[in-house]
């Protein structure tokens, strides 16, 4: 099975709130290595390309090409712990920068 590591930004597959179907979306993995080993999941933050809208949690991904995404996105506060095996594959990696600003974030929207 394939490793993960935080700061990845990756493509899962979704099931839709209805169950109807499922679409593959970005999503960038904040879980850390030593919650991989001891579980089969990953928790993911949800990335959109609605750039124009900003919530609390919300962080705008400076180096978006870097991150192997197609659009200007957003990582969004939307956290999700899912089954490594709904990983469709690794598109590539946050900038440093852009990680530590998430985090920043993350810890501030969740009290840390």
């Amino acid at each position: 099975m394939t490793a993960y590591s935080r700061g990845d930004v990756v493509l899962v597959g979704f099931v839709f709130s209805d169950e109807s179907g499922k679409k593959l979306r970005p999503a960038v993995v904040i879980s850390s290595a030593p919650y991989h080993r001891a579980r089969q999941e990953v928790v993911v933050a949800a990335v959109t390309s609605n750039v124009k809208r900003r919530l609390p949690g919300d962080h705008p991904v400076a180096d978006w090409r870097g991150a192997g995404l197609l659009f200007p996105s957003v990582v969004t506060g939307v956290l999700r712990t899912i089954k490594r095996s709904m990983i469709d594959r690794r598109l590539g990696a946050l900038a440093k920068t852009d990680l530590d600003a998430f985090d920043r974030e993350l810890r501030r929207v969740l009290g840390l």
